[in-house]
C-alpha cells in the first residue's frame, strides 16, 4: 500500500443516502486540487453513490475499502 497523504477526513458514519454525497461535494471544495479527502460511511448505498459522484464531478475515488461495517473512500480532487 502506498502512502497517500490525506488532506481531510469526512466522517459520515450513521448518515444515510444522500447525506454522505452532499457532505462530500461540499467538503471536496475545501481541499486543494490534487489533494485527497477520506470519507467514512456506514450506508451501503454510499458505494453506488460514490460511483455516480465520480462520473458527475470528475473527482476520482482512488481507493475504496470496507471493514467492520464502515466504508472508507479516498477521493482525489481533480479540478
Amino acid at each position: 500500500m502506498t502512502d497517500i497523504e490525506i488532506a481531510a477526513t469526512l466522517d459520515c458514519r450513521g448518515l444515510t443516502c444522500p447525506l454522505p454525497v452532499i457532505k462530500l461535494s461540499r467538503a471536496i471544495r475545501t481541499i486543494e486540487t490534487g489533494a485527497v479527502l477520506e470519507m467514512l460511511a456506514t450506508d451501503p448505498g454510499s458505494v453506488p453513490d460514490l460511483e455516480a459522484f465520480q462520473k458527475q464531478t470528475g473527482h476520482t475515488v482512488i481507493e475504496q475499502s470496507q471493514a467492520e461495517g464502515v466504508f472508507r473512500f479516498l477521493v482525489k480532487r481533480m479540478k
